[in-house]
């Protein structure tokens, strides 16, 4: 896979810093039942990174002081780590909330049968990855045979009450195809709402739209086409100052499969660790001793890619359309 840190950096991003830290995004590992062209984590079958049992209580530990009140889980396929429902379970027990950030087609894995139930049980909100409504769009991005079944993993949780029950959240992830930014969200969720119910009888709660950062195997993918340098400048280009106060990275730490911090997600990809007064590489192990509010955060020129147009982070864009 090309290398693209040394071409995001250095950067001319503005320089920003933490405000309250809320949400606690954990990546539970790389290994997936996927391989998605998009995919930021470069995450597969093959993959053999997992987070360790002495970690994900590490996680736990995190969750008892009272700074975070939500855990997002990310992988990967997060549900294929070991100790998902154990950390899920106890995080639930503190009164945290849970995001799960599902693929759908998990669902239907021999050892997963009942992962509709557990997260309903456990009222764990569903961010799923559907990439298009067209059936052709999803696979040629996802893999054959994804489309049929996200759609089946979509009315399986429709049936458990995701999407029309108030406690059982379940919303929709759109990326672009290529190196383009996504369209308006609004208009977006409405030709989505429309389409899938009237075609397979599914409802959601939202639609979010974000924009494909240009690392790890989509920046791959760029360089190799000739088309990275054009995509950072587009991103550039659609910069609007206002979505710097609402980007993920004022109020989320990430973690990642060994229990070190990062800002997002996206710069745990790129191996650039948050940065911490006395402290050279963060750990969980850390966290509690840690302040972090007002804390400068680590920027590349990647970070336009939550910035350009209306703005993109996990929970979507950032301003209205």
């Amino acid at each position: 896979m090309l290398n693209t840190l040394d071409k995001l950096l250095p950067t001319d991003f503005p320089r920003i810093s933490r405000s309250a830290t809320r949400t606690l995004q954990v990546n539970l590992g790389y290994r997936c039942n996927q391989q998605c062209l998009h995919c930021h984590v470069a995450a597969g079958p093959n993959r053999t990174e997992v987070m360790t049992a002495e970690t994900i209580d590490r996680v736990i530990d995190a969750l008892t002081g009272d700074g975070f009140d939500t855990l997002d889980l990310t992988g990967g396929a997060p549900e294929m780590n070991p100790g998902f429902r154990r950390l899920v379970t106890a995080a639930r027990r503190l009164g945290v909330h849970v995001i799960d950030r599902c693929n759908l087609t998990i669902l239907h894995e021999p050892d997963q049968v009942d992962l509709d139930t557990f997260l309903a049980e456990n009222q764990v909100e569903v961010v799923a990855s559907l990439t298009c409504y067209l059936e052709e769009n999803v696979n040629r991005q996802r893999g054959k045979g994804v489309f049929d079944g996200s759609i089946r993993g979509l009315q399986q949780l429709n049936a458990m009450g995701y999407g029309t029950d108030a406690n059982l959240q379940l919303n929709l992830v759109y990326n672009p195809q290529g190196p383009v930014l996504p369209p308006p969200q609004a208009a977006l969720e409405a030709d989505y709402r429309r389409i899938l119910l009237n075609e397979y009888g599914i409802r959601f709660n939202r639609l979010l739209a974000l924009a494909n950062l240009p690392i790890q195997r989509f920046g791959s993918t760029l360089l190799s086409h000739g088309q990275f340098d054009g995509y950072v400048a587009l991103l550039k280009s659609s910069h609007q100052d206002a979505n710097l106060h609402q980007v993920m990275c004022r109020s989320l730490v990430s973690v990642d499969w060994q229990g070190y911090l990062y800002d997002c997600d996206f710069n745990q990809m790129l191996g650039l660790g948050l940065q911490a007064r006395d402290i050279e590489r963060p750990h969980l192990s850390d966290l509690h001793a840690m302040s972090l509010d007002g804390n400068a955060i680590v920027v590349g020129d990647h970070c336009y890619g939550c910035t350009a147009g209306q703005g993109s982070s996990c929970g979507g864009a950032l301003q209205d359309d």
